[in-house]
């Protein structure tokens, strides 16, 4: 597990009073970050200390509990933690362990760090698990669709059958022995946008585990989560979120209680373009190069941050029909999936996989 480098104490908690005015002006980034996002995150209490800081293009928030103040320096440490793996893993800066893959990969194997290589690891076994639903591969297919740049727009069936002859995992090559990764077909690349955040914060709760902090809520851009422990300022012993509805953000269909839990939720209301009056999404199918239709938000529960994250995505290209197939194989994942109904002011909950306690439902469906 990699050491975080120590930031800026500037950026440090210090003491309950620097904590709680901290605590204010976090909650005003995470309202502003959140108002579109499928997923309503608790706010804090008073009973709860709250810190945030932007990394990977969204803002990572931390809801811990107040009497542990005391590990105040360790929580910011473990945003030095995601700064680092951010540099590491991003393809939008002028260099990154990524980049390098990218650029060297087709000319020979290519050694990497052992936990990156584990994440390239699990990217290749969901990849076969969901027949290609989840792909690190894909960004030939985001790059042709504008998505790349947030410049939608629609190409011709030969652009996207160029960009598919770049896609698919199977086209990569993993060594476990010297942990090195070669790709089969020169112009390939990867892409850990769809796994990145999740991964940052299996990470972080690694690294606070060794601090002796088990009791916290951390999510990324809102789309990725992290609970360890019951929340036991919460009389259900539970971090509860709410999924709010796609076609009406100001009302919640469900509620998620997670313990020791990980969520992650994909959906496309916040990247997308219209054209000639259709709606397209930036989660692309890359089994066929089109942007996946008939699922509003995809929510799914698992072990980690990393698989959440995943497969989320991979359920909202899949459909409802695979991801209860998937479910139904894998009971340690849970699912919902809000599709829409018959009325168009409505919408269809499908939930795969989930005990009582995961999860209430809040409207009739």
């Amino acid at each position: 597990m990699t050491t975080p480098e120590r930031h800026s104490r500037r950026a440090f908690l210090q003491g309950r009073a620097a904590a709680r005015a901290l605590a204010d002006k976090t909650q005003e980034l995470v309202d502003a970050a959140t108002a579109r996002m499928e997923l309503a995150i608790p706010s804090c209490s008073e009973l709860h200390i709250h810190a945030s800081r932007r990394a990977m293009a969204c803002e990572f928030a931390v809801q811990f509990h107040a009497s542990e103040e005391g590990h105040s320096d360790e929580i910011m440490e473990a945003f030095d933690l995601i700064e680092s793996l951010e540099a590491r893993m991003t393809v939008y800066r002028d260099q990154s362990e990524v980049i390098e893959i990218n650029q060297r990969a087709a000319k020979g194997p290519v050694v990497v760090e052992a936990s990156l290589f584990s994440l390239l690891a699990l990217a290749g076994k969901l990849y076969q698990q969901t027949n290609g639903a989840f792909d690190i591969t894909s960004s030939p297919l985001s790059r042709v669709w504008g998505f790349l740049h947030r410049k939608g727009r629609v190409p011709d069936e030969e652009e996207i059958a160029e960009a598919l002859a770049y896609v698919g995992f199977d086209r990569l090559r993993l060594d476990a022995i010297d942990q090195s990764v070669f790709f089969l077909k020169p112009g390939m690349e990867i892409n850990l946008n769809s796994i990145g955040k999740g991964y940052a914060l299996d990470q972080v709760a690694a690294w606070l585990k060794e601090c002796g902090l088990t009791d916290y809520l951390w999510h990324g851009g809102s789309s990725s989560v992290l609970a360890r422990g019951q929340n036991r300022a919460d009389p259900r012993r539970a971090w509860t979120l709410g999924l709010r509805n796609p076609l009406d953000p100001g009302r919640r269909l469900a509620e998620f209680h997670l313990r020791d839990q990980s969520l992650g939720t994909a959906g496309g209301a916040t990247q997308f373009f219209e054209f000639e009056g259709k709606r397209y999404s930036h989660l692309l199918d890359p089994r066929t190069g089109w942007p996946a239709e008939g699922v509003y938000t995809s929510t799914v529960i698992a072990p980690t941050a990393a698989e959440a994250d995943a497969l989320a995505t991979a359920f909202y290209v899949m459909g409802v029909e695979e991801a209860a197939q998937y479910c139904a194989k894998h009971p340690e994942i849970g699912a919902v999936l809000v599709c829409p109904a018959d009325e168009p002011s409505e919408v269809a909950v499908h939930a795969y996989g989930l005990e009582a306690e995961d999860w209430t439902l809040l409207v009739a469906t």
